[in-house]
Protein backbone atom coordinates (compact mmCIF):
# COMPACT_ATOMS: atom_id res chain seq x y z
CA UNK A 1 0.00 0.00 0.00
CA UNK A 2 3.10 2.31 0.97
CA UNK A 3 4.81 1.61 -2.71
CA UNK A 4 0.90 2.46 -4.00
CA UNK A 5 1.04 5.99 -2.40
CA UNK A 6 4.32 7.20 -2.31
CA UNK A 7 5.80 9.30 -4.98
CA UNK A 8 4.32 12.83 -4.58
CA UNK A 9 6.19 13.52 -1.86
CA UNK A 10 9.79 12.61 -2.73
CA UNK A 11 9.67 14.04 -6.32
CA UNK A 12 8.62 17.42 -4.82
CA UNK A 13 10.80 17.46 -2.28
CA UNK A 14 14.01 16.06 -4.17
CA UNK A 15 13.21 18.50 -6.72
CA UNK A 16 13.49 21.24 -4.52
CA UNK A 17 17.00 20.29 -4.25
CA UNK A 18 17.45 22.18 -7.93
CA UNK A 19 20.56 23.80 -9.49
CA UNK A 20 19.39 27.43 -7.35
CA UNK A 21 19.32 24.94 -4.09
CA UNK A 22 22.34 23.32 -4.75
CA UNK A 23 24.56 26.07 -5.09
CA UNK A 24 22.97 27.66 -1.96
CA UNK A 25 23.94 24.81 -0.29
CA UNK A 26 27.18 25.03 -1.76
CA UNK A 27 27.59 28.16 -1.18
CA UNK A 28 26.82 28.01 2.58
CA UNK A 29 29.66 25.12 2.87
CA UNK A 30 32.41 27.38 0.95
CA UNK A 31 31.61 30.36 2.62
CA UNK A 32 31.10 29.60 6.37
CA UNK A 33 31.59 25.61 6.63
CA UNK A 34 29.53 24.03 9.30
CA UNK A 35 28.14 26.83 10.79
CA UNK A 36 24.55 26.57 8.78
CA UNK A 37 24.22 22.66 9.52
CA UNK A 38 22.13 23.72 12.71
CA UNK A 39 19.75 25.65 10.25
CA UNK A 40 19.47 23.13 8.00
CA UNK A 41 18.19 20.84 10.80
CA UNK A 42 15.31 23.35 11.79
CA UNK A 43 14.52 24.06 8.06
CA UNK A 44 13.93 20.40 7.91
CA UNK A 45 11.27 20.47 10.65
CA UNK A 46 9.73 23.18 9.19
CA UNK A 47 9.74 21.84 5.74
CA UNK A 48 8.05 18.54 7.33
CA UNK A 49 5.49 20.50 8.52
CA UNK A 50 4.37 22.61 5.73
CA UNK A 51 4.34 19.49 3.00
CA UNK A 52 2.72 17.06 5.98
CA UNK A 53 -0.42 20.23 5.47
CA UNK A 54 -0.49 20.29 2.02
CA UNK A 55 -0.77 16.30 1.58
CA UNK A 56 -3.24 16.10 3.61
CA UNK A 57 -5.54 18.67 2.06
CA UNK A 58 -4.62 17.24 -0.77
CA UNK A 59 -6.02 13.80 0.13
CA UNK A 60 -9.16 15.48 2.21
CA UNK A 61 -10.31 17.41 -0.29
CA UNK A 62 -9.02 15.74 -3.61
CA UNK A 63 -8.69 19.11 -4.51
CA UNK A 64 -4.92 21.15 -6.08
CA UNK A 65 -4.02 24.52 -3.86
CA UNK A 66 -4.89 26.39 -6.59
CA UNK A 67 -8.51 25.34 -6.91
CA UNK A 68 -9.26 25.30 -2.51
CA UNK A 69 -7.76 29.32 -2.51
CA UNK A 70 -10.16 30.13 -5.40
CA UNK A 71 -13.24 28.60 -4.18
CA UNK A 72 -12.52 30.16 -0.61
CA UNK A 73 -10.75 33.54 -1.56
CA UNK A 74 -12.13 34.26 -5.10
CA UNK A 75 -10.51 34.57 -8.45
CA UNK A 76 -9.20 38.01 -7.99
CA UNK A 77 -7.50 37.00 -5.42
CA UNK A 78 -5.63 34.94 -7.12
CA UNK A 79 -4.83 36.06 -10.22
CA UNK A 80 -1.85 38.50 -9.02
CA UNK A 81 -0.13 35.80 -7.12
CA UNK A 82 -1.02 33.15 -9.93
CA UNK A 83 0.93 35.69 -12.26
CA UNK A 84 4.11 36.20 -10.15
CA UNK A 85 3.85 32.23 -9.82
CA UNK A 86 3.87 32.52 -13.40
CA UNK A 87 6.96 35.11 -14.01
CA UNK A 88 9.11 33.27 -11.07
CA UNK A 89 8.44 30.19 -11.90
CA UNK A 90 9.48 31.11 -16.10
CA UNK A 91 13.24 32.37 -14.10
CA UNK A 92 13.34 29.19 -12.05
CA UNK A 93 13.04 27.26 -15.56
CA UNK A 94 15.79 28.83 -16.84
CA UNK A 95 18.00 27.95 -13.83
CA UNK A 96 17.03 24.80 -14.38
CA UNK A 97 18.32 23.90 -18.05
CA UNK A 98 21.65 25.86 -16.82
CA UNK A 99 22.03 23.82 -14.34
CA UNK A 100 21.97 21.24 -17.03
CA UNK A 101 24.18 23.27 -19.25
CA UNK A 102 26.59 23.60 -16.91
CA UNK A 103 26.33 19.85 -15.74
CA UNK A 104 27.31 18.20 -19.01
CA UNK A 105 29.63 20.66 -20.62
CA UNK A 106 31.75 19.36 -17.02
CA UNK A 107 32.13 16.33 -19.11
CA UNK A 108 32.36 17.75 -22.28
CA UNK A 109 28.86 18.27 -23.77
CA UNK A 110 28.06 21.57 -25.30
CA UNK A 111 24.70 23.04 -24.07
CA UNK A 112 23.39 23.51 -28.03
CA UNK A 113 23.43 19.91 -27.59
CA UNK A 114 22.60 19.35 -24.18
CA UNK A 115 19.58 21.59 -23.95
CA UNK A 116 17.58 21.28 -26.76
CA UNK A 117 17.64 16.99 -26.14
CA UNK A 118 16.78 17.66 -22.04
CA UNK A 119 13.61 20.01 -23.12
CA UNK A 120 12.76 17.27 -25.94
CA UNK A 121 12.88 14.43 -23.50
CA UNK A 122 11.22 16.44 -20.58
CA UNK A 123 8.30 17.84 -23.49
CA UNK A 124 7.61 13.90 -24.59
CA UNK A 125 7.43 12.40 -21.11
CA UNK A 126 4.81 14.55 -19.78
CA UNK A 127 3.17 14.97 -22.95
CA UNK A 128 2.91 11.32 -23.99
CA UNK A 129 3.48 9.80 -20.98
CA UNK A 130 0.31 8.66 -18.42
CA UNK A 131 0.96 10.20 -14.90
CA UNK A 132 2.57 6.68 -13.30
CA UNK A 133 5.07 6.89 -16.37
CA UNK A 134 6.07 10.06 -15.49
CA UNK A 135 5.96 9.78 -11.46
CA UNK A 136 8.00 6.60 -11.85
CA UNK A 137 10.57 8.03 -14.35
CA UNK A 138 10.63 11.51 -11.82
CA UNK A 139 11.22 8.99 -8.96
CA UNK A 140 14.22 7.06 -10.68
CA UNK A 141 15.63 10.03 -11.91
CA UNK A 142 15.86 10.97 -7.84
CA UNK A 143 18.11 8.24 -7.56
CA UNK A 144 21.47 10.60 -9.31
CA UNK A 145 20.94 12.71 -5.72
CA UNK A 146 23.19 9.65 -4.34
CA UNK A 147 26.33 11.57 -5.95
CA UNK A 148 26.01 13.65 -3.44
CA UNK A 149 25.76 11.45 -0.61
CA UNK A 150 29.07 9.51 -2.35
CA UNK A 151 31.11 13.14 -2.42
CA UNK A 152 30.37 14.29 1.02
CA UNK A 153 31.90 10.64 2.39
CA UNK A 154 34.33 10.74 -0.08
CA UNK A 155 36.10 13.66 1.78
CA UNK A 156 36.11 11.58 4.65
CA UNK A 157 34.46 14.25 7.25
CA UNK A 158 35.06 14.47 11.01
CA UNK A 159 31.88 13.10 12.23
CA UNK A 160 32.14 14.39 15.82
CA UNK A 161 33.03 18.24 14.29
CA UNK A 162 30.07 17.65 12.05
CA UNK A 163 27.22 16.67 15.16
CA UNK A 164 28.52 19.40 17.06
CA UNK A 165 27.83 21.79 14.40
CA UNK A 166 24.17 20.42 13.55
CA UNK A 167 23.03 20.37 16.99
CA UNK A 168 24.79 23.81 18.96
CA UNK A 169 23.91 26.82 16.47
CA UNK A 170 26.86 28.66 14.90
CA UNK A 171 25.99 31.81 14.31
CA UNK A 172 28.74 34.66 12.15
CA UNK A 173 27.01 37.67 13.05
CA UNK A 174 27.58 39.23 9.59
CA UNK A 175 25.61 40.47 6.59
CA UNK A 176 26.75 37.89 4.28
CA UNK A 177 25.87 35.29 6.99
CA UNK A 178 22.49 36.57 7.53
CA UNK A 179 21.46 36.88 4.19
CA UNK A 180 22.80 33.47 3.09
CA UNK A 181 20.77 31.82 6.00
CA UNK A 182 17.57 33.62 4.64
CA UNK A 183 18.63 31.95 0.96
CA UNK A 184 18.53 28.83 2.41
CA UNK A 185 14.97 28.75 4.06
CA UNK A 186 13.87 30.56 0.66
CA UNK A 187 15.27 27.78 -1.39
CA UNK A 188 13.73 24.91 0.70
CA UNK A 189 10.49 25.73 1.21
CA UNK A 190 9.06 27.15 -1.97
CA UNK A 191 5.56 28.21 -2.97
CA UNK A 192 5.76 25.84 -6.24
CA UNK A 193 6.31 23.21 -4.03
CA UNK A 194 3.02 23.53 -2.40
CA UNK A 195 1.36 23.65 -5.76
CA UNK A 196 2.78 20.71 -7.42
CA UNK A 197 2.40 18.45 -4.05
CA UNK A 198 -1.27 18.82 -3.37
CA UNK A 199 -1.57 18.71 -7.19
CA UNK A 200 -0.30 15.46 -7.79
CA UNK A 201 -1.75 13.57 -4.56
CA UNK A 202 -5.33 15.15 -5.95
CA UNK A 203 -4.38 13.80 -9.37
CA UNK A 204 -3.26 10.35 -7.69
CA UNK A 205 -6.61 10.11 -6.48
CA UNK A 206 -5.31 9.11 -2.82
CA UNK A 207 -7.97 8.17 -0.70
CA UNK A 208 -8.38 9.38 3.42
CA UNK A 209 -8.08 5.79 4.38
CA UNK A 210 -4.71 5.95 3.07
CA UNK A 211 -3.67 9.07 4.40
CA UNK A 212 -1.51 7.82 6.84
CA UNK A 213 1.01 6.34 3.86
CA UNK A 214 0.58 10.10 1.89
CA UNK A 215 2.29 11.63 5.38
CA UNK A 216 5.33 8.96 5.34
CA UNK A 217 5.66 9.72 1.63
CA UNK A 218 5.67 13.24 2.26
CA UNK A 219 7.70 13.42 5.47
CA UNK A 220 10.28 10.94 4.08
CA UNK A 221 10.85 13.03 1.07
CA UNK A 222 11.22 16.35 3.46
CA UNK A 223 13.85 14.34 5.51
CA UNK A 224 16.30 12.57 2.27
CA UNK A 225 16.37 15.92 0.37
CA UNK A 226 17.86 17.88 3.52
CA UNK A 227 20.15 15.13 3.92
CA UNK A 228 21.58 15.32 0.21
CA UNK A 229 21.74 19.38 1.13
CA UNK A 230 23.32 18.16 4.46
CA UNK A 231 26.04 16.19 2.08
CA UNK A 232 26.48 19.13 -0.53
CA UNK A 233 27.40 20.93 2.81
CA UNK A 234 29.48 18.85 4.11
CA UNK A 235 31.36 18.28 0.56
CA UNK A 236 31.68 21.85 -0.01
CA UNK A 237 33.03 22.91 3.00
CA UNK A 238 36.32 20.82 3.65
CA UNK A 239 37.11 20.94 0.11
CA UNK A 240 35.90 24.55 -1.01
CA UNK A 241 36.52 26.41 1.92
CA UNK A 242 39.45 28.27 2.81
CA UNK A 243 40.22 28.03 -0.81
CA UNK A 244 37.66 30.43 -2.30
CA UNK A 245 37.68 34.12 -1.94
CA UNK A 246 34.35 35.91 -1.04
CA UNK A 247 34.17 37.63 -4.68
CA UNK A 248 34.64 34.24 -6.24
CA UNK A 249 31.71 32.53 -4.09
CA UNK A 250 29.13 35.16 -4.84
CA UNK A 251 29.95 35.16 -8.41
CA UNK A 252 29.86 31.25 -8.50
CA UNK A 253 26.85 28.99 -9.63
CA UNK A 254 25.96 25.10 -9.29
CA UNK A 255 28.62 24.23 -12.05
CA UNK A 256 31.24 26.26 -10.76
CA UNK A 257 31.27 24.31 -7.32
CA UNK A 258 31.26 20.77 -9.52
CA UNK A 259 34.43 22.76 -11.20
CA UNK A 260 36.06 23.69 -8.36
CA UNK A 261 35.94 20.50 -6.76
CA UNK A 262 38.14 18.73 -9.10
CA UNK A 263 41.68 20.50 -7.83
CA UNK A 264 40.92 19.76 -4.48
CA UNK A 265 38.70 16.46 -4.38
CA UNK A 266 40.08 15.11 -6.99
CA UNK A 267 38.14 14.90 -10.72
CA UNK A 268 35.88 11.83 -9.40
CA UNK A 269 34.38 13.90 -7.09
CA UNK A 270 34.15 16.74 -9.30
CA UNK A 271 32.32 14.39 -12.15
CA UNK A 272 29.74 13.04 -9.36
CA UNK A 273 28.87 16.91 -8.18
CA UNK A 274 28.29 17.46 -11.79
CA UNK A 275 26.18 14.22 -12.51
CA UNK A 276 23.91 15.05 -9.80
CA UNK A 277 23.38 19.13 -11.32
CA UNK A 278 22.22 17.26 -14.55
CA UNK A 279 20.01 14.88 -12.91
CA UNK A 280 18.37 17.57 -10.07
CA UNK A 281 17.94 20.20 -13.18
CA UNK A 282 16.57 17.59 -15.31
CA UNK A 283 14.25 16.84 -12.52
CA UNK A 284 13.15 20.19 -11.54
CA UNK A 285 13.15 21.09 -14.75
CA UNK A 286 10.20 18.68 -15.56
CA UNK A 287 8.30 19.54 -12.25
CA UNK A 288 8.55 23.11 -11.94
CA UNK A 289 6.54 23.23 -15.07
CA UNK A 290 4.39 20.83 -14.22
CA UNK A 291 3.35 23.17 -11.18
CA UNK A 292 2.95 26.00 -12.74
CA UNK A 293 0.84 24.71 -15.51
CA UNK A 294 -1.31 22.75 -12.35
CA UNK A 295 -1.28 25.79 -10.56
CA UNK A 296 -2.77 28.20 -13.34
CA UNK A 297 -5.23 25.91 -15.02
CA UNK A 298 -6.83 24.82 -11.03
CA UNK A 299 -7.35 28.73 -10.05
CA UNK A 300 -9.18 29.20 -13.58
CA UNK A 301 -11.37 26.53 -13.64
CA UNK A 302 -9.07 24.48 -16.69
CA UNK A 303 -9.02 20.98 -17.24
CA UNK A 304 -5.78 19.54 -16.25
CA UNK A 305 -3.72 16.44 -15.82
CA UNK A 306 -1.04 14.48 -17.46
CA UNK A 307 -3.38 11.68 -17.92
CA UNK A 308 -5.49 14.15 -20.46
CA UNK A 309 -4.59 14.15 -24.17
CA UNK A 310 -3.20 18.04 -25.89
CA UNK A 311 -7.01 18.24 -26.98
CA UNK A 312 -8.98 18.07 -23.94
CA UNK A 313 -6.45 20.26 -21.73
CA UNK A 314 -4.74 22.86 -24.04
CA UNK A 315 -4.00 25.35 -21.57
CA UNK A 316 -2.11 22.77 -19.58
CA UNK A 317 -0.34 21.91 -21.97
CA UNK A 318 0.39 24.82 -23.31
CA UNK A 319 1.66 26.22 -20.12
CA UNK A 320 3.85 23.82 -19.30
CA UNK A 321 5.88 24.11 -23.15
CA UNK A 322 5.90 27.43 -22.86
CA UNK A 323 8.00 27.54 -19.71
CA UNK A 324 9.98 24.65 -21.10
CA UNK A 325 10.66 26.61 -24.65
CA UNK A 326 11.50 29.75 -22.35
CA UNK A 327 14.15 27.81 -19.99
CA UNK A 328 15.96 26.44 -22.67
CA UNK A 329 15.80 29.29 -25.30
CA UNK A 330 17.56 31.81 -22.85
CA UNK A 331 20.37 29.42 -22.14
CA UNK A 332 20.71 29.01 -25.60
CA UNK A 333 21.09 32.62 -26.45
CA UNK A 334 24.43 34.30 -25.99
CA UNK A 335 24.82 37.24 -23.21
CA UNK A 336 21.75 36.24 -21.14
CA UNK A 337 22.32 37.64 -18.00
CA UNK A 338 21.12 34.50 -16.08
CA UNK A 339 22.26 35.42 -12.35
CA UNK A 340 20.18 38.56 -12.21
CA UNK A 341 16.85 36.56 -13.70
CA UNK A 342 17.51 33.70 -10.60
CA UNK A 343 17.63 36.44 -8.33
CA UNK A 344 14.51 37.75 -9.60
CA UNK A 345 12.28 34.62 -9.25
CA UNK A 346 13.76 34.25 -5.44
CA UNK A 347 12.71 37.33 -5.01
CA UNK A 348 8.97 36.96 -6.31
CA UNK A 349 8.99 33.92 -4.65
CA UNK A 350 9.68 35.89 -1.52
CA UNK A 351 6.74 37.66 -2.17
CA UNK A 352 4.25 34.92 -2.83
CA UNK A 353 5.62 32.58 -0.41
CA UNK A 354 3.95 34.37 2.64
CA UNK A 355 0.75 34.67 1.20
CA UNK A 356 0.35 30.76 0.25
CA UNK A 357 1.31 29.66 3.67
CA UNK A 358 -1.20 32.08 5.44
CA UNK A 359 -3.74 30.58 3.20
CA UNK A 360 -2.83 27.14 3.81
CA UNK A 361 -3.42 27.38 7.43
CA UNK A 362 -6.64 29.42 6.89
CA UNK A 363 -8.04 25.71 4.98
CA UNK A 364 -6.33 23.63 6.78
CA UNK A 365 -8.04 24.54 9.80
CA UNK A 366 -11.75 24.94 8.34
CA UNK A 367 -13.69 22.15 9.23
CA UNK A 368 -16.16 22.74 6.84
CA UNK A 369 -13.55 21.79 4.24
CA UNK A 370 -11.09 19.71 6.65
CA UNK A 371 -13.64 18.12 8.82
CA UNK A 372 -11.98 15.88 11.33
CA UNK A 373 -8.78 16.40 9.77
CA UNK A 374 -8.42 20.33 10.55
CA UNK A 375 -5.06 20.97 12.49
CA UNK A 376 -4.85 20.27 16.09
CA UNK A 377 -4.02 22.58 18.87
CA UNK A 378 -0.27 21.74 18.75
CA UNK A 379 0.10 21.48 14.85
CA UNK A 380 -1.45 24.67 14.80
CA UNK A 381 1.15 25.79 17.12
CA UNK A 382 4.15 24.51 15.36
CA UNK A 383 2.84 25.73 12.34
CA UNK A 384 1.92 28.98 13.57
CA UNK A 385 5.68 29.70 14.80
CA UNK A 386 7.15 28.00 11.55
CA UNK A 387 4.83 30.48 9.34
CA UNK A 388 5.50 33.53 11.25
CA UNK A 389 9.61 32.92 10.89
CA UNK A 390 9.03 32.20 7.25
CA UNK A 391 6.94 35.27 6.88
CA UNK A 392 9.87 37.07 8.59
CA UNK A 393 12.64 36.31 6.66
CA UNK A 394 11.36 36.23 3.83
CA UNK A 395 10.47 39.91 4.11
CA UNK A 396 14.18 40.40 5.19
CA UNK A 397 15.37 38.61 1.45
CA UNK A 398 12.87 40.93 -0.55
CA UNK A 399 13.96 43.97 1.10
CA UNK A 400 17.66 43.40 1.28
CA UNK A 401 17.65 43.49 -2.29
CA UNK A 402 15.93 47.31 -2.60
CA UNK A 403 18.18 50.24 -2.79
CA UNK A 404 19.32 52.22 0.43
CA UNK A 405 18.34 48.59 2.31
CA UNK A 406 20.88 48.61 5.81
CA UNK A 407 21.18 44.65 4.56
CA UNK A 408 21.72 45.59 0.57
CA UNK A 409 25.07 45.97 -1.31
Amino acid sequence: MLLAVVGPGLITSNADNDAGGIATYAQAGAEFRFKMLWLLVLVTICLVVVNEMSARMGVVTGKGLADLIRERFGVRSTTFAMALLLIANAFTTVAEFAGIAAGMELLGVSKYVSVPIAAGVIWLLVVRGSYPVVERVLLAIGIVYLTYVVSGLLVHPNWGEILHASVVPQVDVSKAYFLLAIALIGTTITPWMQFYLQAAIAEKGIPEDQLAYSRADVIVGSVVTDVIAFFIVVATALTLAGHLSPVQIGNMQAGDYARALVPVAGRFAGILFGLGLVGASLLAGSVVPLSTAYAVTEAFGFERGVDRAIGEAPIFFGIFTFLLAVGALAVLVPGVPLVPMILLSQDVNGLILPAILVYMLILVNDRRLMGRFVNNRGANVIAGVTVVGLITLTVLLVTSSLPGSPLGG
